[in-house]
C-alpha cells in the first residue's frame, strides 16, 4: 500500500531515537526488506551476494546492515510478513510486474552497450529486484538465528502491524507507506531505513487537525485515489476533506458529483476492516546467536565475511550493552 498524497494531510513530526528506547515496533517486513535489498544491489558488487550456484541473496547483507539501528537504540522490531494478496490489489501488482519487465529490458540493453556506465547498470539492477522465495526464506532463517521476532500476517503485513499497534502489542508501526494512517495505526515511524532519526505519523492528531473520523479520513483518501482505485479527477487531498465535510461521506460525495468508484464499499472496508489475526505471539527480549548467524550467512550462503563483519559486531555489542543498561 502507499499513497504519497496523504503526506499533505498527515500530522508528522520528528521522533528522536532517544524517545523510542524500550519500545516495540511492528515492522512491515516486505517494505523494510525491499528497501535494504535494493540499496544493497545498487551499491554492492553482485559477486558479493551471488552464490556459486547463481542464487542471489543480497537480502542477507541488507538485514545485517539494517538491524543494528534497532538494537543500538534499544528498540525491538517485530517483522510482519505479508500473507495472501487481496484481489483488489492484483491490478497494482500487475503494473509493478510490467514496470519491472521494462527495467529488465533496459538493463539487458545497458549491459550490451559499450558506453553504459556502472552507475546506470547498478540503478537498473536495483529496480529489477523482487522478493524471491529464496530471499523470503533466508530472511526468516536469519531473523530466527538472531532471535528477532517475526509473525505471518493472513493478508497485508501493514494491516496486521497496524492491528497489533491498535491492540497495544506494539508501540509503533514501522513502514514508509502512508497507508498505515488509513489502517488506523496510532503512531507510524517512517525513515527507519534512512540515516538519522525517524519521523512519526500521528493518527489521532491527524483526525483532530481535519475534524474527521477514521471513516472520513478513509473516504477522503479514496476520493484522491489509493492502491485499489483511481481517484476522482481534479480532487486533491484538501478538496477531498472539504467534500467529505460538505456531503458527509464517500457515497454522498459520489452521488452529488455523479461519479462512480468501482468497488468503493470494498475498498473502504480494506482499510476500516482489513483481514488480520489475533493469533500471534512474540517475545520482545532478544538473545541472538550471532556466531550461528555468521556461519549461516558466510558459510551456507557464501557472503564474504568482510561484507557483514561490521554489522554483526554492531548487533552483538548493542545487545550486550542493552542488557547491561537494563540491569543498572
Amino acid at each position: 500500500m502507499g499513497n504519497a498524497d496523504l503526506r499533505q494531510l498527515a500530522v508528522i513530526e520528528p521522533r528522536p531515537f532517544a524517545e523510542l528506547s524500550g519500545s516495540v515496533v511492528a515492522v512491515d517486513a516486505h517494505n523494510w526488506l525491499y528497501r535494504y535489498l535494493t540499496t544493497t544491489v545498487r551499491f554492492t558488487n553482485s559477486d558479493v551476494y551471488t552464490t556459486a550456484s547463481g542464487e542471489e541473496v543480497a537480502n542477507l547483507v541488507g538485514v545485517v546492515q539494517g538491524l543494528p539501528k534497532f538494537f543500538e537504540n534499544d528498540v525491538t522490531p517485530v517483522f510482519v510478513f505479508d500473507g495472501g494478496v487481496t484481489e483488489l490489489k492484483e491490478d497494482e501488482l500487475d503494473e509493478r510486474r510490467e514496470q519491472r519487465e521494462t527495467y529488465e529490458e533496459q538493463l539487458e540493453a545497458a549491459r550490451e552497450r559499450e558506453d553504459a556506465e556502472a552507475a546506470e547498470i547498478a540503478t537498473l539492477e536495483s529496480r529489477t529486484q523482487r522478493l524471491t522465495e529464496t530471499i523470503q526464506e533466508t530472511t526468516r532463517e536469519l531473523l530466527g538465528l538472531l532471535d528477532v521476532p517475526y509473525i505471518e500476517a493472513p493478508a497485508e503485513g501493514e494491516a496486521q502491524a497496524a492491528h497489533m499497534a491498535r491492540r497495544g502489542d506494539a508501540d509503533y508501526v514501522g513502514t514508509e507507506d502512508y497507508d498505515a494512517l488509513l489502517l488506523g495505526a496510532p503512531y507510524t515511524l517512517r525513515q527507519l531505513t534512512s540515516k538519522g532519526d525517524p519521523e512519526c505519523m500521528d493518527f489521532e492528531a491527524t483526525l483532530e487537525r481535519h475534524d474527521l473520523t477514521w471513516e472520513g479520513l478513509v473516504d477522503a483518501a479514496v476520493l484522491v485515489g489509493t492502491d485499489f482505485n483511481e481517484g476522482i479527477s481534479g480532487v486533491g487531498p484538501k478538496t477531498a476533506v472539504d467534500l467529505v465535510h460538505e456531503h458527509g461521506d464517500l457515497f454522498a460525495v459520489l452521488e452529488a458529483r455523479e461519479e462512480t468508484i468501482l468497488h468503493a464499499d470494498r475498498i473502504r472496508a480494506m482499510f476500516l476492516d482489513p483481514t488480520v489475526t489475533d493469533d500471534y505471539e512474540f517475545d520482545p527480549d532478544v538473545d541472538p546467536d550471532v556466531e550461528a548467524a555468521k556461519r549461516y550467512v558466510t558459510e551456507e550462503w557464501e557472503i564474504p565475511a568482510g561484507e557483514v563483519e561490521r554489522g554483526f559486531e554492531r548487533i552483538e555489542a548493542s545487545v550486550v550493552q542493552t542488557g547491561l543498561d537494563r540491569w543498572t
